[in-house]
């Protein structure tokens, strides 16, 4: 991904779309807007600087040299973006909700009044404590917010102690590798898993062992049988992501049980528990731990919005101190004030009643896309039921080639994402990510349904 990206770039360049002195996006803005992480952005713009495209300006931005007025060769320039590598997919404008988009709750469901209302109160009654130097272990209210929701709602009993607030699920990680992992160690990792975790991970230097998911979640004993002295274990137990399952008890108890006999970690990423159509949420795996041995993590991105940047970690008591340290050489999670903002949303009972809001807004949007896929590519299509989550996967009946589908898709503007591109080795099927929170009505989601069937249609004729 950051290779598309330093080629979308050098080509920009090349062609005059960019030109010398155009200011860029910061990093943060474009992982936005792209639903990227931050340090895929990172390591393209890293490549541009390095290579004299980019001059960065420290607090002032990043920059098109203006050296490269006299740029020469410019059409054997454009020629070196590798045709069959250069990316298909546009880049979406700033602010652009494109269809079937993963991981983006309903922005125009949320409650925008009350959420201005509370901002407005908090910049007017600004505080010393919000123009000092921030704890970077994250905002003792919001600390404290959390603790309580989780104890209520997730069954975790833990202390305002054991509560940092991160810059999303990435320093989260970024926080969990400082502290007790190191370099090259090897740990589990679902496949398919969560794409954004694999590479930050990766990034991290750990060494990530594939293993497999089935109707009950994570298989505890392929794991044993491929890496059983792996250090750590990162899994979503209440929602798979990305096929939807739920991790059953026994495979729960199992592992628990590995880590606590091999003194492993388990990195429980809770990322859109809240939305649960049938029946109550499932338990959280950290509130079987006994052992001290789950992280848990939470976000803000999939329950409020993305933009807020804001997860939280969840760490056993007898690694607070360790934790402690660690997050005082880390940037922390950013605002005082954006955190305030959140504590007062969930102490006024916004937060809850949001939540049971997009509860039953999610299972109607969910229907129309669902009805929409049966009606129009249910010959090709099958959507594998789920109880909960933001999107649907959609099963290829026949032995196509899913990422170059998606490809397709994505070249015509929608955020479609193949199932092979969340695994880490090649499967038996394919399959299409769709997210479905953003469709209001059922004409809506039928008509980007049938925009699709036709790319799909024209890409097997080409």
């Amino acid at each position: 991904m950051y290779l598309q990206l330093y080629r979308r770039y050098r080509e920009a360049i090349t062609t005059g779309k960019l030109r010398p002195g155009d200011r860029v996006p910061s990093v943060r803005s474009l992982a936005s807007e792209l639903n990227l992480a931050r340090g895929t952005i990172e390591a393209a713009y890293e490549m541009l600087i390095s290579e004299g495209y980019f001059v960065s300006r420290g607090a002032a931005g990043t920059f098109v040299s203006p050296r490269l007025a006299n740029l020469p060769d410019l059409e054997k320039a454009r020629a070196a973006v590798s045709p069959e590598r250069a990316p298909s997919r546009p880049d979406p404008a700033p602010g652009e909700v494109r269809p079937f988009q993963l991981g983006l709750p309903a922005l125009d469901a949320f409650p925008r009044n009350a959420w201005a209302r509370m901002a407005g109160r908090n910049v007017r009654i600004l505080e010393t404590a919000a123009m000092t130097i921030p704890d970077p272990a994250g905002y003792a209210p919001l600390r404290h917010a959390i603790a309580t929701y989780l104890g209520v709602s997730r069954g975790i009993t833990c202390s305002p102690e054991q509560v940092f607030v991160t810059a999303g699920y990435r320093g989260a990680l970024e926080l969990v590798c400082r502290t007790l992992l190191h370099p090259g160690d090897a740990g589990w990792y679902e496949d398919p898993g969560y794409i954004f975790a694999r590479w930050s991970l990766e990034r991290a230097g750990m060494r990530l062992c594939p293993v497999p998911v089935d109707a009950e979640g994570l298989n505890v004993n392929a794991g044993h049988r491929r890496a059983s002295q792996a250090r750590f274990a990162v899994v979503t137990p209440t929602h798979q992501s990305p096929t939807g399952v739920a991790l059953s008890l026994p495979r729960r108890l199992e592992l628990l049980e590995w880590a606590r006999r091999q003194r492993a970690w388990i990195i429980e990423d809770d990322y859109d528990s809240e939305f649960r159509y049938h029946g109550r949420p499932l338990p959280a795996l950290k509130s079987l731990d006994r052992n001290g041995r789950v992280l848990y993590n939470g976000t803000f991105s999939k329950v409020l919005f993305p933009g807020l940047r804001l997860a939280y970690l969840v760490v056993p008591l007898s690694e607070v101190a360790k934790f402690r340290e660690a997050v005082n050489h880390l940037p922390g999670p950013g605002s005082i004030l954006l955190q305030a903002v959140v504590t007062d949303f969930m102490e006024q009972g916004h937060f809850a009643r949001h939540l049971r809001k997009m509860r039953n807004l999610y299972a109607i949007r969910r229907s129309y896309l669902v009805d929409a896929l049966s009606q129009t590519l249910g010959d090709r299509l099958h959507v594998q039921p789920q109880a909960g989550g933001i999107h649907v996967l959609a099963h290829l009946k026949t032995a196509q080639d899913d990422k170059a589908l998606a490809a397709a898709a994505q070249g015509q503007g929608f955020a479609v994402e193949a199932l092979s591109s969340w695994r880490m080795r090649k499967g038996k099927y394919g399959g299409l990510l769709m997210g479905f929170s953003n469709f209001a009505t059922a004409e809506n989601a039928l008509a980007s349904v049938q925009r699709l069937e036709t790319v799909l249609r024209n890409s097997e004729v080409g």
